[in-house]
């Protein structure tokens, strides 16, 4: 159970993040608005509104989107994107929150201390692909992951800071909630995220940032753009440690044929994700 008390404008996040995971899952089979209505719980006149309000497109345009067609049509186009965009730095534009990411890369020696001295504040939130679970230390967001299980998806994210202390405190973690998922808030100053990972995660995860909304990049480019095309592997290894969701876009990765492969919180979910990102692009 969510233990925090969201805003009145996503009361109805959990419906609608359960009406996207049907539809995500079920995609083949086209269902109907009926069927997504009732998988979310809502009358089809509420659930029409609803979706179009919080996710901004309408469902019809996001089942339009979830073949993932367009995402293999525009591979070599969003890699050209990509190989341009990449003097983008440790920092990047989301069109889909309107946020710019201010990033800081904790240093080597940081890192090999596995979290010591950091106390990490974090706390769980509805959002239209599920439960969240966000992080953040004194200054930053540092993990954002999604799931369905609290407890394990708390597991997976402390492991990555072995030695530091956690502390449940949704009161810090709330404004970083309001700021990403609330999307009609407005920001002027941008959103402070700070990395924990070795060198080379995090100059994966700095390409990454380079993906524009509504583009994908191969496996293969990225590993280009980082080293060379033999470490494609070690390439997808690091993507698959992205400790923050959504705002790092790794779901924006696919294999070369165009097929979606492991993705940390779900395939489903990456699906979700790249086609709520295309419709709204599109409409």
């Amino acid at each position: 159970m969510l233990q925090t008390s969201p805003s009145a404008l996503t009361a109805n996040y959990p419906r609608i993040a359960q009406a996207i995971a049907y539809l995500a899952e079920r995609y083949a089979e086209q269902p109907s608005l009926d069927d997504a209505a009732r998988a979310a719980g809502l009358s089809p006149h509420h659930f029409q509104r609803e979706f179009s309000r919080l996710a901004g497109v309408s469902p019809k345009a996001f089942v339009a989107h979830l073949t993932l067609e367009h995402a293999k049509a525009n591979l070599a186009k969003g890699e050209t994107v990509f190989n341009a965009a990449l003097d983008a730095g440790l920092s990047g534009p989301s069109r889909l929150h309107d946020l710019c990411l201010k990033v800081e890369a904790m240093t080597p020696g940081s890192y090999a201390k596995g979290g010591a001295d950091l106390n990490i504040a974090y706390g769980f939130w509805p959002s239209l692909f599920g439960t969240t679970l966000l992080m953040a230390t004194e200054r930053s967001l540092c993990g954002l992951a999604f799931g369905d299980d609290e407890d394990a998806m708390f597991a997976d994210m402390a492991a990555r800071w072995p030695k530091a202390a956690f502390t449940r405190d949704d009161t810090r973690i709330a404004p970083y909630a309001e700021r990403i998922f609330n999307t009609g808030s407005a920001a002027t100053t941008p959103l402070p995220v700070q990395l924990f990972g070795t060198p080379w995660q995090i100059k994966v995860w700095q390409a990454l940032l380079a993906i524009p909304e509504g583009a994908v990049a191969t496996y293969r480019s990225v590993a280009e753009t980082v080293c060379t095309a033999k470490a494609a592997r070690a390439t997808g290894a690091a993507i698959g440690r992205n400790p923050i969701a959504l705002l790092i876009p790794c779901h924006r990765v696919l294999a070369s044929n165009g097929a979606l492969t492991g993705y940390h919180w779900g395939e489903s979910r990456k699906r979700a994700i790249l086609a709520l990102e295309a419709a709204r692009l599109g409409e």
